[in-house]
């Protein structure tokens, strides 16, 4: 699979429809009362993007610039490329003094419109691969800055074999639609690769394929691995309930997926991530340039068991994780 063409494809396609119907808009409007204005985008409201979206305000708010100073619009795109595609350029036709996007999908969107606002994006995986930025280690040359989630995939299948030492197959379920989940998968498929594993891939391109492709694997498979997707993790539950009927582990990418029925994950803070990208955002507003902003690969260090998934597969969990990781229960219960 060419990332490079996926990329160029997709930026393309949300261009090309920008025109074609109006946004949906989750949150507030622009005023006139602050000094300045930043937009904040979303591609859809999951657990994982919200709090990363919070984490971003609040930072803004706790270093001084509070609603008199600084007017947040917030908008999100309920999962549909069109409406994303439309509240970028409206967006940028109100030339706000910076964009927040979170996520790959709308960081791309803007970046694409090359309108000369800065974007600050936050939790792209893969910023080079997603067209953000040509070097992560040098000067950002495409007005875009911000921080990358990238996955550490070997620490999370080091992580898994603590628990699940016995695996031989696992099966990697992810979204064909997101450059993020693409690039992770195939990370996670050259990593098992080189440890002598096997692995099962099955794509989805929608939500509502999620389920079947859950299903198909759990007769083939000792794990499910699901990459950082926001697709597959908005039906988390319903994979997390296959997976519990079959024994079958499931190793997210998120805190968020492990709330939604995932069995475990060694993840990075969502709200923390949010924040970072918020400081770089104020270093802009404070007047210094985007090229002197670089990028940064935010460390994964939160380690996340679901209590529900641990005994609904009878696996208990060493004290000296426990003590120091962070236990959760279904969000549902």
């Amino acid at each position: 699979m060419n990332i490079r063409k996926i990329t160029k494809a997709f930026t393309a396609g949300l261009l090309a429809a920008a025109m074609a119907v109006g946004c949906v808009s989750c949150g507030n409007a622009k005023s006139d009362k602050a000094e300045k204005t930043v937009y904040v985008i979303l591609m859809v409201e999951n657990g994982a993007f919200i709090d990363m979206k919070d984490g971003f305000i609040n930072e803004l708010r706790d270093k001084g610039y509070t609603e008199d100073k600084l007017n947040i619009v917030y908008k999100c795109a309920q999962g549909d490329a069109t409406n994303l595609a439309t509240i970028v350029q409206d967006a940028v036709s109100q030339k706000p003094d910076a964009i927040a996007t979170v996520g790959t999908p709308a960081s791309q969107a803007v970046v694409g419109m090359e309108s000369g606002i800065p974007n600050f994006f936050i939790s792209v995986s893969d910023p080079v691969a997603a067209g953000l930025i040509s070097d992560m280690n040098g000067a950002p040359d495409k007005n875009a800055t911000g921080t990358s989630n990238f996955i550490p995939i070997k620490d999370i299948f080091e992580f898994a074999k603590e628990f699940t030492p016995d695996v031989q197959t696992y099966g990697i379920l992810y979204n064909t639609g997101e450059i993020n989940s693409v690039t992770t998968a195939q990370n996670a498929m050259a990593y098992l690769d080189e440890a002598g594993l096997k692995y099962i891939e099955k794509t989805v391109t929608s939500a509502a394929e999620v389920q079947t492709a859950a299903e198909s694997l759990m007769s083939d498979v000792d794990a499910i691995y699901v990459p950082n997707d926001s697709v597959v993790q908005s039906a988390m539950p319903v994979v997390a309930a296959a997976a519990r009927e079959n024994g079958i582990p499931v190793f997210g990418s998120s805190a968020v997926m492990v709330r939604s029925g995932a069995f475990a994950t060694k993840a990075i803070s969502d709200t923390k991530i949010g924040a970072i990208t918020a400081d770089k955002c104020i270093e802009y507003l404070e007047g210094k340039a985007i090229t002197e902003i670089k990028s940064e690969i935010v460390d994964a260090d939160d380690v996340v068991i679901n209590k529900n998934a641990a005994d609904a597969l009878g696996i208990a969990i060493p004290e000296s994780i426990m003590s120091s990781a962070t236990m959760v229960e279904d969000s549902n219960q």
